[in-house]
């Protein structure tokens, strides 16, 4: 077996993230598949890069030799499939903008901006609940852009080389629940008014069970978390089953309620990520206006930015974006 690029882009991964399972999915392999391609790879070898057990994967000490001298040539090979994919992408008639995002209501409306503003621009859209496969993704060039939030006290792992922006430092988000839930009649939900409730959240979202965890156990709740998408997290909350975390921007519906949690005990930052100052220069605009149109259009967001706005809690950036007049209501639904 002769090493090739994708298998040092192997070893890179599982080195970054700690793990077989994590760097599959990063990777967009099944971890049989990992696990198969890692023994290989030590067998091509002739020695152990990786020692494995109930913790993770941690190099040893020849593993770390053999990723000193692999990252660089996976870093120029990346930055080769990127300025030729860029050239490539550039036509006579217009360029092709390849942007990723994790889900959020803003972005119909960015498209849609985007495309009226700069006409020669065609966007398209990949969409994925793991910000850190996104980030991947910009980093190597498969797309130009992405769209992401950070879970508050899990920290994206940002490849060398990407420059971000921040939109919002700290969104704040929200719990919905059953429109006749006890708890739906006040502005305001106290994590102990859903001390008896189940939670549902999607353990696949990069942070997200982790941070609901440690919030309800510092609220001294043994609350049980379900793991399911957030369509499936929604149509049970709907019947009362569960209750789940959402986007202050997700509009309310008859069965359901949207409500801020008392103290803001969950918060995510908004980044958007690209490979150079420049492309974050063409597209920031459209992108904050569109964020911030749809928070206006969310009756329970809008509430809780005037509210803010009004005790002075509110950032800097927040308050210069989140102050403007209310506009049109934009279609498109996230959680």
């Amino acid at each position: 077996m002769e090493l090739e690029v994708r298998h040092l882009r192997v070893l890179c991964a599982i080195a970054d993230t700690g793990s077989l399972h994590r760097a599959a999915r990063q990777l967009g392999l099944a971890q049989p598949s990992l696990s198969t391609q890692l023994r290989r790879i030590e067998r091509a070898l002739g020695a152990q890069l990786f020692v494995r057990d109930r913790t993770g994967c941690r190099p040893t000490p020849l593993g770390r030799t053999v990723l000193s001298r692999a990252r660089p040539l996976v870093d120029e090979f990346a930055a080769i499939v990127t300025e030729t994919r860029a050239a490539a992408a550039r036509t006579a008639d217009g360029f092709q903008l390849r942007i990723g995002a994790t889900v959020s209501r803003a972005i119909p409306v960015w498209i849609r901006l985007l495309r009226a503003r700069t006409p020669r621009i065609e966007p398209t859209l990949q969409m994925n609940v793991s910000a850190n496969a996104l980030l991947g993704m910009v980093a190597a060039g498969r797309l130009d852009m992405a769209f992401v939030h950070e879970v508050e006290g899990c920290p994206l792992r940002v490849p060398p080389g990407l420059r971000l922006r921040v939109l919002v430092e700290r969104e704040p988000q929200f719990v919905t629940l059953a429109a006749d839930h006890p708890a739906a009649s006040r502005p305001r939900v106290r994590l102990a008014d859903l001390a008896g409730d189940r939670w549902m959240v999607d353990a696949t979202v990069d942070g997200e069970w982790d941070a609901l965890s440690r919030v309800l156990r510092a609220a001294g709740l043994d609350a049980e978390i379900l793991h399911g998408d957030y369509l499936t997290a929604y149509s049970l909350a709907a019947t009362g089953e569960v209750v789940t975390v959402s986007q202050p921007t997700a509009l309310p519906r008859p069965d359901l309620a949207i409500r801020p949690l008392e103290g803001d005990p969950i918060g995510v930052r908004l980044l958007l990520a690209a490979r150079t100052e420049a492309e974050l220069d063409d597209v920031y605009a459209e992108l904050e206006e569109a964020y911030w149109t749809v928070a206006r259009d969310a009756p329970a967001y809008r509430a809780w930015l005037e509210d803010a706005r009004g005790l002075g809690r509110m950032s800097g950036a927040v308050r210069a974006a989140g102050a403007g007049t209310e506009s049109g209501s934009p279609a498109g639904a996230a959680r």
